[in-house]
């Protein structure tokens, strides 16, 4: 009787124990989605740090498990990241996707530089690009109010005109690098400047509104623009391409946690110019962390909820 019933018993422990295994390990979005982190990694300046950080906040609303990757340096280091596998998605812009990562050739229509990344990030790389931000943070020049309506500059050809009669403060690299300086002459006329003050990137903007250069070498989405109620000259010529941002991921995540794509676009249009010069401001101005002046901004956006 012994015999009989152990033989019953194994064969039902064998049965439970299967559909213990079953229930436990359930499906494979589900199981990327509560047990493997999304790794969000972001590059080192305070715009990556403030996005990479929302982008990180969003999803943990969504449900997901974060793992955080700030601060990974330039370009290069990020997208390794991504094709090594050791970050999931990180804020990049199509700007820099377009001349940087793939080296193409610039134009200036924002979807057509969209379309081009994301078919070339997803042929070369199997990268996904979500959905751009209507931010632009391009190239530019900047002009303090009162100078530019003293001397009537509204655009970079109106500067390239009084161009032997101004100075232009700046990082170094842009004296020399082809889409800084030299891309500028090239494209509006082979001009000289009277100066280029070369200084760290962190003195440009209080050195132009101290009065130590005409035109400052500027970002679109700098904080200091709206501080400071700077003018961008236009880019009449049309040389910079359009630096939208937008999340870049790894398809194999992407198939893993297909719900992270909803998160993240949901933020994408709240990202105008506007709202990146402010929030930039609060970090580079008002000394806050990218971690507090991202999740006030989600907070008040209706995107997380208070923690």
């Amino acid at each position: 009787m012994k015999s009989i019933r152990r033989l019953l018993v194994l064969p039902l422990l064998a049965l439970f124990t299967a559909f213990t295994v079953i229930a436990c390990t359930g499906g494979g979005s589900e199981d990327a989605a509560t047990g493997t982190p999304i790794r969000v990694g972001s590059k080192d300046f305070t715009e990556q740090s403030i996005i990479g950080e929302m982008y990180a906040l969003v999803l943990e609303n969504a449900g997901f498990s974060v793992e955080r990757k700030p601060k990974l340096g330039g370009t290069p280091v990020a997208q390794a990241g991504l094709e090594s596998g050791e970050i999931d998605l990180y804020p990049e812009y199509t700007g820099t996707g377009l001349l940087t990562v793939l080296k193409l050739p610039t134009e200036s229509d924002r979807q057509a530089v969209f379309d081009k990344v994301a078919a070339g990030y997803k042929e070369q790389f199997n990268l996904v690009w979500l959905e751009p931000a209507p931010m632009n943070n391009t190239q530019a020049l900047a002009m303090t109010q009162a100078r530019s309506q003293e001397l009537g500059i509204q655009t970079i050809s109106d500067m390239a005109a009084q161009a032997s009669e101004l100075t232009m403060i700046g990082p170094p690299e842009f004296a020399e690098r082809e889409d800084g300086l030299p891309g500028i002459q090239a494209a509006y006329g082979n001009f000289e400047l009277e100066e280029y003050k070369a200084v760290d990137p962190g003195l440009r903007y209080r050195g132009l509104v101290d009065g130590e250069a005409d035109v400052a070498v500027a970002f679109g989405t700098d904080g200091e623009i709206s501080a400071f109620d700077l003018v961008l000259l236009e880019d009449d010529q049309q040389l910079f391409p359009p630096y939208q941002v937008a999340p870049v991921v790894r398809q194999e995540a992407l198939d893993a946690n297909p719900e992270l794509a909803d998160a993240l676009n949901a933020l994408a249009p709240r990202l105008t110019d506007e709202v990146m010069q402010r929030l930039n401001y609060e970090v580079s101005g008002n000394q806050r962390e990218p971690e507090d002046v991202a999740r006030e901004f989600l907070t008040q956006e209706g995107l997380i909820q208070e923690s």
